[in-house]
């Protein structure tokens, strides 16, 4: 058999199964996100307004390998927020990953204002703004939960298809950090969820 045609079979099928898996994983990860909105108590969002979240299909090209080098030296700064606070987050590492050809890096933070989420201690905060904002995507940029422990064993990607809204998204009342402008990616980023389609709330 001509060996091009074994080298191209074995890419068609290894690209297949990693579609395959990024499906499945990205659907696990809505589902779990579906179920955090329903059990908060704080959520903007109830089982009526699940209907008006959409997101990009499932797409293996959005789940990036990376480098990732650790600030050992980082100074803690203020981010503001879309209410006009500020929250108080610890530079953690850089992301370093090529994309469309070229180099591009990101922040990742640990939150040190909120002790719900520093006592989790594995928790990292990665908000990120791209060419997709205000069009397709929630114009106020949007976030990425990660682990440490994912970084430092090597096994995590940059999955934009789990990529959220912050909760400014659906409701005022709420202090989401705005992505800093070194997390400011020149493209757009079609994947993860979609702008929301259901009206603003006003709380008081």
């Amino acid at each position: 058999m001509n060996p091009y045609l074994i080298t191209l079979s074995i890419f068609l099928t290894s690209t297949a199964l990693q579609s395959q898996d990024i499906g499945v994983s990205t659907l696990a990860y809505r589902d779990e996100w579906k179920q955090s909105m329903l059990s908060d108590p704080r959520s903007p969002l109830d089982s009526s307004d699940l209907q008006f979240v959409t997101w990009f299909e499932p797409d293996s090209a959005y789940s990036i390998p990376f480098r990732f080098e650790k600030l050992t030296e980082a100074i803690d700064q203020q981010i503001p927020t879309y209410s006009g606070n500020q929250k108080n987050f610890r530079p953690y590492g850089k992301l370093l990953f090529i994309y469309l050809g070229k180099l591009h890096t990101l922040t990742v933070y640990q939150s040190i204002s909120s002790p719900a989420l520093a006592s989790l201690g594995d928790y990292l905060f990665l908000p990120f703004k791209d060419y997709s904002n205000g069009d397709l995507t929630y114009g106020g940029g949007r976030y990425l939960d990660i682990r440490k422990s994912s970084l430092e064993d090597g096994t995590f990607k940059l999955d934009f298809n789990k990529a959220y809204n912050p909760w400014c998204a659906y409701s005022s009342g709420f202090n989401c950090p705005i992505p800093p402008v070194e997390n400011h990616l020149p493209f757009a980023v079609y994947a993860g969820e979609k702008m929301y389609a259901g009206g603003y709330k006003q709380n008081n």
